[in-house]
């Protein structure tokens, strides 16, 4: 058996992934301000990098993608075992 098959008891166990996508310091005021649909603009855009975690880990990287009108992240490399 592989690796991969070795955890094959563990595949319908759910887990959080947590994506970054960036932070912004706004005031009590700014906050109280918003509204249902507002918009707060960020510092990154389509095509960026950005590291997704599981567990509060780090296991992989991507970059930002726009489908449609929704934002994603295409996984572009796993992190290495040990780094």
């Amino acid at each position: 058996m592989d690796h991969l098959g070795e955890l094959d008891h563990f595949s319908e166990i759910p887990m959080d992934i947590e994506a970054e996508l960036d932070r912004k310091i706004m005031t009590m005021s700014q906050i109280l301000d918003l509204e249902a649909g507002a918009v707060i603009k960020l510092r990154r855009s389509a095509g960026e990098n950005i590291d997704l975690l599981i567990g509060g880990s780090l296991v992989a990287f991507g970059e930002i993608v726009v489908l449609q009108e929704m934002m994603g992240i295409r996984i572009t490399d796993f992190r290495a075992e040990g780094s």
